[in-house]
């Protein structure tokens, strides 16, 4: 009982003598909060185990708390390192947000750029997007993340990611957009089907249609349907959902099972291979989507990000779509 009562008016003394916890210390906490055992986490911050145990207690200390239960078998946070926890990686966070905004005016267009991206946009936009990195900005470490846009989305609020390429509008709080293109949805049917190369297709003609659609959670499937609500297609005409990619879905169509819409820069990639393929466009105004950049709203490299939407623009010149002004 002596002990303990030793050890809690040590930490009390700490407190009261104004000690301030290090950014090492607070690091060293989050990771043994994050992994619950010291080898872990000590491996995954690149410490060695006592020192990442004494930058614990250390912590402790200067906290004048005790933040972990340490058995012979386990590591659990106390309640008060439940809280502190979320505290202190909030503090890492907002440090590290310092660090790369420093580094943004530093020197822009350098140091690593994550860069999200939707499967329907990746494949036709991305040589544009890397040939403008290769040749404009030769310093940018861009590295490219393919997923669906809930996960990009969670990834850019998170901080995981840095910038979004995708289909908007978004309509999600703290996220600026910056519009790329607007371009148009063509209809992919079978070789000698009665559409194929029309070039004045009306939207009522996907009232009845059998329409091959990519799988929930793509967002070219929600943009699909609204085409044909907006068709006046109703809630109980088929929609056979049985594909993942475009690719998958074209291969569909040529097999004859049905018809499907495109975004126009997908067309000669997908539709270009195979000759049992036709397709058909819409009499004004065509059914439309647009692609843009997001970013989290106020982000440490706006400025940066808003000049790469520029130079963007520029390199699609050659894609059959409209630039945004």
């Amino acid at each position: 009982m002596n002990t303990v009562n030793t050890v809690t008016r040590g930490k009390q003394t700490g407190r009261q003598s104004g000690k301030q916890p290090s950014l090492a210390q607070l690091r060293a906490f989050a990771a043994v909060a994050e992994h619950l055992h010291f080898r872990d986490a000590a491996a995954a911050i690149g410490m060695s185990q006592p020192a990442l145990s004494g930058a614990v207690s250390a912590l402790e200390e200067a906290l004048g708390v005790q933040l972990l239960e340490r058995t012979t078998r386990k590591v659990l946070l106390s309640p008060a390192g439940e809280r502190l926890a979320v505290r202190a990686k909030a503090v890492l966070d907002a440090v590290g947000e310092l660090m790369e905004e420093a580094e943004a005016v530093r020197a822009p267009f350098t140091g690593v750029l994550r860069l999200g991206v939707i499967p329907t946009v990746a494949p036709y936009l991305l040589p544009s997007v890397l040939r403008l990195v290769h040749e404009r900005y030769p310093e940018l470490d861009l590295q490219v993340h393919e997923e669906q846009t809930s996960s990009l989305l969670e990834g850019l609020s998170g901080g995981r990611l840095d910038l979004l390429l995708l289909a908007v509008p978004l309509g999600v709080p703290g996220v600026t957009e910056l519009p790329l293109f607007d371009e148009d949805f063509v209809l992919v049917t079978p070789e000698e089907h009665w559409l194929g190369d029309r070039q004045d297709v009306p939207r009522e003609a996907l009232k009845e249609l059998p329409l091959l659609l990519l799988d929930e959670g793509h967002c070219l499937r929600d943009q699909a349907l609204d085409i044909c609500r907006e068709a006046g297609r109703t809630e109980g005409a088929p929609v056979t959902t049985t594909a993942a990619g475009l690719s998958t879905l074209v291969q569909l169509v040529a097999g004859g099972l049905g018809v499907t819409l495109l975004p126009r820069t997908a067309v000669a990639v997908e539709t270009g291979r195979d000759p049992a393929l036709t397709t058909a466009y819409f009499a004004d105004p065509a059914p439309v989507r647009r692609v843009a950049l997001a970013m989290r709203a106020g982000a440490a490299r706006q400025d940066e990000f808003e000049e790469f939407a520029s130079a963007l623009r520029g390199a699609l010149r050659g894609l059959p779509v409209r630039l945004a002004g």
